[in-house]
């Protein structure tokens, strides 16, 4: 018998019920179904993904009644430190030795490409929710990858060309010195120049940085109307309550989060963020169903709302068991395939389809930061601006260096 938080769990979903047709003939490659969520646990990206990652893989994981095919299904976890070598060993180890079937989150672009090397070789799934590049889907595409969540050229899409178009005519970035702030920053620009505006200068910063004094006395020096920070986690807090410090917005300038996140919202605060533009895929004030899967994440995390890189790790390993139950197999290839054909469907999607070099075209929300005295609780922080389709906010095949794109 089901625990009851589980039972209710189940019951309450609109989507496909808990307990789906078995297939005659399933085959399972061991004795359990095992899920290994591969991400920051400990430094500038743990309060992205980290725990909370863990804890929507292993909600999705309770709606199947932690059973699928006859087997077991396990949720297993490791840091990977933000380090591609670290990131490849562990997947390496967790296929070769642990049995793991698919990999979830990844965390920073440079590790989630590391993973989608050694899951290519290795024919296993690979769920990216964590990373931002928009490679993944692009020159190092896999058939056995799927890009959930964002990515750099959605982020640039909806934030860089609607601040352009409100005349913010004029950047200049503080960018995190690696694969993402890179892709990012360059994305962006693009954005920037096709609305019109100028950039006028960036500068670089390694991640984990503590003081930003100098960076932003470069953006001031600038006189940018728009200072975009191409960073992420503890990186964009610290930019950020710096900038206030600096006096940036009080001289004028406005500030953009190129990569921002409810967590940064509550770590900084409204009276420091409120007016903040940024693009997410998720968040939990949506609609009824959010509201009530953000109850249920919130109950088994501390309270917390799910950022959308954990809403989005939830989304990726239900679908991929969804596949695997509708497949019989838990073969990566087969899964993978399989995933591809099925909708994409969850409390935040609706019959999303999954493009042939795996990116998953879910809508993005355009959001902005509200003032203190229009919050009416805990986590009630954004005002949605507008939806941005799927089809429009990511690179169209015709841009795609994906070698599985058929021309």
């Amino acid at each position: 018998m089901l625990p009851r938080w589980t039972a209710l769990l189940c019951a309450s979903l609109i989507a496909a019920p808990c307990a789906a047709p078995r297939p005659a003939h399933a085959q399972v490659s061991d004795e359990a179904i095992r899920i290994g969520v591969l991400n920051d646990q400990s430094s500038v990206y743990a309060d992205i993904g980290g725990q909370g990652s863990v804890v929507a893989a292993r909600l999705a994981a309770a709606e199947f009644g932690n059973t699928l095919l006859g087997r077991p299904i396990e949720i297993v976890f490791a840091d990977s430190q933000n380090r591609a070598d670290i990131a490849s060993a562990t997947a390496r180890r967790w296929i070769d030795s642990d049995r793991v079937d698919a990999i979830a989150d990844g965390s920073a672009s440079s590790s989630s490409l590391a993973i989608q090397e050694v899951t290519k070789e290795k024919k296993k799934v690979f769920l990216a929710s964590g990373p931002a590049t928009s490679d993944l889907t692009g020159k190092f595409c896999s058939p056995t990858g799927f890009h959930f969540t964002y990515d750099t050229y959605a982020l640039a899409y909806g934030t860089g060309r609607a601040l352009t178009q409100q005349g913010g005519n004029s950047w200049f970035f503080i960018t995190a010195d690696y694969t993402f702030g890179h892709a990012l920053e360059r994305d962006t620009s693009a954005f920037v120049r096709d609305a019109g505006g100028r950039v006028l200068g960036s500068v670089r910063h390694p991640l984990n940085t503590a003081d930003f004094s100098s960076f932003l006395l470069q953006a001031q020096g600038s006189r940018a109307k728009v200072v975009g920070f191409a960073n992420a986690g503890t990186d964009f807090d610290n930019a950020l309550k710096q900038a206030a410090e600096f006096g940036l917005v009080k001289g004028g300038q406005r500030m953009a989060g190129m990569l921002v996140f409810i967590s940064n919202i509550h770590a900084l605060g409204l009276p420091v963020t409120q007016g903040l533009v940024a693009t997410t895929s998720y968040y939990w004030d949506r609609d009824e169903r959010t509201r009530d899967w953000h109850r249920r994440f919130a109950a088994a995390h501390g309270g917390r709302a799910a950022t959308m890189v954990q809403a989005g790790t939830y989304s990726a390993v239900r679908h991929y068991l969804r596949a695997v139950e509708a497949a019989g197999t838990d073969d990566g290839e087969a899964v993978a395939a399989m995933m591809r054909r099925m909708p994409v469907q969850d409390m935040n999607n609706d019959n999303v389809r999954i493009r042939e070099d795996g990116r998953v075209l879910h809508d993005m929300l355009l959001v902005q930061a509200k003032a203190p005295e229009e919050s009416k609780g805990p986590w009630d922080y954004y005002r949605i601006l507008t939806r941005i389709p799927g089809e429009e906010a990511f690179r169209s095949l015709a841009q795609s260096e994906c070698p599985l794109v058929k021309r």
